[in-house]
């Protein structure tokens, strides 16, 4: 951590927090964009499979009358 101290100490302002993430975006953009992206993708999925389970469960209990009838229900 010195090492990298001791290189940014005569540098002024700007390297440090305009010129340095800039070039850091440049370089590594396309790998955080996709991670990114694959996050996103994820999250939506999740979401989607959340919305279709409980769709699922909804219609069937429509379906199927409300469950309290049941005594072989096992939950």
């Amino acid at each position: 951590m010195d090492g990298i101290r001791a290189m940014f100490a005569g540098t002024p302002w700007w390297v440090k927090w305009v010129a340095v993430p800039l070039l850091a975006l440049f370089v590594f953009g396309g790998i955080i964009t996709s991670i990114i992206g694959t996050l996103i993708g994820f999250a939506f999925k999740v979401l989607l499979f959340a919305a279709l389970v409980g769709g699922l469960v909804f219609v069937v209990k429509k379906f199927t009358g409300s469950g309290a009838k049941s005594s072989s229900d096992g939950w």
